[in-house]
């Protein structure tokens, strides 16, 4: 085709080879990254901007030739167009903002990145989308790599939460999703009742090619915004929770008999004479653990962590095994708890309740004074609990020294701080992240706010915790060298440029982090973890340290864990909430009867799902977390209230409120006082005419304006000692 087309074109001729060369090369560049799109001549000169005539000229005597050379292909109608083949990738959409998105690559051999792909070459695909993509043979203006999707391979979801907005002809539905940028359109025959402005859940049933925003009808209706049982269960249906418990395994957990077998009682160690508790939080209902102790007659401590034996109850391939399985957790919500196993089992066969015979699985271990595991047993117990402490009453019988099992409960604390402190010297990292908890009436409507205290008690029930989990997996893994199929809680060594990241955030809050032994990061973490133990930057600076963490997960991998420092590490002690704990407890089993390695890519694929799930129970606990923060700033006394920088934007600067630990965000567009500007080297703002700067870690008075229910935020104002000007507080 290229010989046929040069006979009948008389333009194409030579020029300067070297001008030549650069203009075939700005060519080839530009149709190579506008793959798969065909342009005239004229066309690819408007679009470079050529102006020069000599260099218009030569345009399509250059084209020619590289269509000669097989660089360019040109159709019958004088459209070129790049012949390179791009590459296609399988990956996972990031809905960043309207205008783009990024491809998260499934394939870990593809080395060039995230994907960047246009809001209108997304064919429809939202946030968490399995797509084909189409990547572009070189990078965009934005120095990125560049695509387009090809093919939705897999929705993530087809059901949104949102808010109706109802006009006289149609109705469309506001998602409540941050990353779903699309409202979805409803006639008003499929409103299934709901009103202007309640909250429903939409189906998405058709988007068709060349429509704004999706179709769907409403399936079910929540009720009125911003009434607390309403917004519970918006956050339940966003993060896709079940709102009840189905029939059939609920049915199964019924037909369980209470009673525990001669039989069974015979095939256990018996811990029953053996002095046992449970200590758990006030309000807990399922427990997982108990600890049983007592002195050896070699003068050594034994002491017994005893877990609810569940899978006993919990049999493979049941209705129950595959309600577990796809919960895999317990998630805990402001004001509720979403169980993984049935109340049945999770508040009554299972839950080591005081006075009652219970089945358990145990690790047994063996101490001296000093800490020291002189032997351990790993095996099925049975056990009856003689005391249920909540840990507010256990740590008060240690501080007083009196009550109920208070020398067992010192002796005990004892043993958990030498623990800690072997744990701590071996390079474990201490972060012990702030937690808040909501006093609530009966309403929903939160009260009250106080941060969760960590004593010593916490640690203790912690210390004792890690350590059986720690040696059932090295009991595993030193069978054969880790060949034997088992379920591991892994923890990879952190990436150093993000720490790096991090420590620049900690520098500018005053705080230095020594990074250049890479052998001892978790020393220079620990240090700074306690330089600023009760200080206010102390929640944001342990948050962003554990953002800069790699993450923990589940896997058959049998790797080791960074943050506690644990050649081997495992999930073993919760398995009332944890689905992972069940698999241990299966596997465990399997293998103390003899059991030979099964193969291990089914539980490898359980281990994605379960740790996927993790991330679905955090991020639903966090926004229900944040919904009571947004309502509770909504109701607090308005004034002024102190603050600490935590983020800095082109568009806006995120303060964390000290007394009450809500983060809210200034705009830039509504800081009035100067024009700033973003300089995000020192991630800062400075105000061109006054030269005022606000960087990370500033400390800072600020004062609510407005909370928006829907979308979870809470903006506010630099306070300054002007007359202040009324502001409505919003509240939806």
């Amino acid at each position: 085709m290229g010989r046929k087309s040069r006979k009948h074109n008389p333009k194409h001729k030579g020029g300067n080879s070297a001008d030549s060369a650069s203009l075939a090369k700005r060519l080839l560049q530009f149709l190579d990254s506008n793959y798969g799109q065909e342009f005239t001549a004229k066309q690819i000169i408007k679009k470079l901007e050529i102006r020069d005539s000599l260099t218009k000229g030569g345009v399509e005597p250059v084209l020619y030739k590289l269509v000669d050379s097989g660089a360019v292909s040109k159709s019958p109608r004088n459209y070129f167009s790049s012949t390179k083949d791009p590459d296609f990738i399988i990956g996972t959409v990031d809905f960043v903002n309207p205008r783009f998105a990024f491809v998260i690559p499934e394939d870990p051999a593809h080395t060039g990145g995230d994907i960047l792909v246009k809001e209108a070459d997304l064919k429809q695909a939202l946030d968490g989308d399995r797509v084909r993509v189409m990547v572009y043979p070189l990078k965009g203006k934005t120095g990125r790599i560049e695509g387009k999707v090809l093919e939705i391979v897999e929705r993530e979801r087809d059901e949104f939460v949102g808010r109706v907005e109802i006009s006289p002809r149609f109705a469309f539905v506001v998602p409540d999703f941050k990353k779903m940028h699309k409202d979805i359109f409803v006639h008003r025959g499929d409103l299934k009742g709901a009103e202007h402005n309640e909250k429903v859940i939409v189906k998405l049933t058709e988007w068709r090619e060349g429509d704004k925003n999706p179709t769907g009808k409403v399936i079910r209706v929540l009720g009125k915004a911003g009434v607390h049982e309403v917004e519970i269960h918006s956050i339940m249906a966003e993060f896709g929770l079940p709102f009840e418990y189905p029939e059939e395994p609920n049915e199964e957990a019924n037909a369980i008999p209470e009673k525990i077998t001669a039989k069974e009682i015979k095939a256990r160690k018996d811990f029953r004479d053996v002095t046992t508790f449970t200590i758990d939080p006030v309000d807990a209902k399922d427990f997982d653990d108990a600890i049983s102790y007592r002195t050896l007659e070699n003068g050594n401590l034994e002491v017994g962590v005893h877990i609810a034996d569940v899978t006993h109850y919990v049999k493979p391939k049941t209705a129950l095994e595959k309600e577990a399985y796809d919960r895999a957790t317990s998630v805990y919500l402001v004001d509720r708890t979403i169980p993984m196993l049935p109340e049945r089992l999770s508040n009554g066969l299972c839950s080591l309740r005081p006075n009652e015979d219970k089945l358990t699985f145990a690790c047994v271990f063996e101490m001296d004074s000093n800490a020291n595991v002189i032997n351990h047993w790993i095996g099925r117990t049975v056990i009856h609990s003689d005391r249920r402490f909540a840990y507010e009453e256990a740590q008060e019988n240690i501080d007083n020294q009196a009550g109920d099992y208070f020398q067992e409960l010192t002796l005990l604390n004892d043993l958990a701080k030498k623990v800690r402190m072997k744990r701590f010297s071996n390079g474990a990292v201490n972060f012990e992240t702030v937690e808040v908890k909501f006093k609530l009436d009966e309403k929903g409507t939160p009260l009250g706010l106080m941060v969760k205290e960590r004593k010593d008690i916490h640690k203790m029930i912690e210390e004792f915790m890690l350590l059986a989990n720690k040696y059932v997996a090295e009991f595993i893994y030193k069978k054969h060298s880790g060949t034997d199929t088992f379920v591991y809680r892994t923890h990879d060594s952190p990436d150093m440029e993000r720490l790096e990241t991090f420590s620049g955030f900690a520098k500018r809050f005053g705080h230095q982090v020594d990074l250049e032994n890479e052998r001892k990061i978790s020393t220079a973490l620990n240090k700074l973890m306690d330089e600023i133990q009760g200080k206010p930057e102390q929640n944001v600076l342990e948050q962003l340290a554990i953002r800069s963490m790699a993450k923990a997960k589940y896997t058959t991998e049998p790797k080791g864990h960074f943050g506690l420092a644990f050649p081997h590490y495992t999930h073993f002690t919760s398995p009332i909430r944890r689905y992972p704990d069940m698999m241990v407890h299966r596997l465990l089993e399997h293998y103390l009867d003899g059991g030979k390695s099964p193969e291990a890519e089914p539980w490898e694929v359980k281990c994605v799902h379960s740790s996927e799930r993790e991330k679905r129970a955090a991020d639903a606990e966090r926004a229900s977390i944040k919904y009571k923060q947004v309502e509770f700033m909504s109701l607090a006394e308005e004034k002024d209230y102190e603050g600490i920088v935590t983020g800095v934007t082109e568009w806006g600067v995120f303060v964390e409120i000290t007394e009450t630990k809500c983060e809210g965000m200034i705009r830039v567009q509504d800081m009035d006082d100067d024009f700033y500007e973003f300089d995000e080297k020192n991630m800062r703002l400075i105000g061109t005419r006054t030269k005022k700067m606000i960087t990370l870690g500033d400390k800072v008075m600020v004062r609510v304006v407005n909370t928006d229910i829907d979308r979870r935020t809470i903006d506010l104002e630099f306070a300054s000692n002007d007359e202040r000007k009324p502001r409505p507080r919003a509240f939806r």
